[in-house]
């Protein structure tokens, strides 16, 4: 059953497995094509077994090949259909997780987390990259803080009960939030 395409990849449904596939870019050499496609598809399955790993609930990866990642599929509910202040606090939790573990995300929309059996997935590590800089995570949050702006009602109360989440699981958390206010000033008057 095919699921939805973006301009990445196409991801469908096959006997409860998720297929992600990288879809080739015409404008590309094949072969660069073809190297660049199977990188970073091996890249999002690493990060995504690695966010499992400190704690953040991903899909498990059953299988990678060339441009191809097999996965467990996370029936549910997407997040933004349902979110609340006390999923905003878990997902800081979660968020202050993936940053400890030098993860981030890179489209860490509410759109890209999955509420099942009463526990938050991340999915859609695409766009994601290991770094320690603390613009990396105040970009990551900031993206965050604006999918709450323009899609949630109550955004204030939802960035102020992340960060209460955020706060509990990631030592660095005062200082990505002052670097997120700086990203907030930049945009307002680039």
């Amino acid at each position: 059953m095919y699921l939805t395409s973006g301009a990445e990849a196409t991801v469908h449904l096959e006997d409860d497995v998720i297929i992600k596939e990288r879809v080739p870019k015409r404008y590309r050499l094949v072969e660069l094509d073809r190297r660049i496609r199977k990188e970073r598809t091996r890249a999002e399955a690493r990060l995504m077994s690695e966010a499992r790993r400190v704690g953040v609930p991903t899909p498990i990866i059953y299988d990678v090949n060339g441009s191809t990642i097999k996965m467990e599929y996370i029936g549910g509910i997407p997040v933004k259909n349902v979110m609340s202040p006390e999923l905003s606090e878990r997902v800081g939790e979660i968020v202050g997780r993936l940053h400890s573990g030098g993860i981030i995300h890179g489209d860490l929309t509410t759109s890209n987390m999955i509420l099942h059996n009463n526990r938050i997935f991340l999915i859609d590590f695409g766009l994601a990259f290991v770094s320690n800089i603390v613009e990396s995570h105040g970009v990551d949050v900031h993206v965050l803080f604006q999918t709450f702006e323009s899609t949630h009602k109550d955004h204030e109360r939802l960035i102020e009960t992340f960060c209460k989440g955020y706060r509990k699981t990631f030592k660095d958390a005062d200082e990505v939030l002052k670097r997120v206010k700086e990203i907030e000033k930049r945009g307002r008057y680039a």
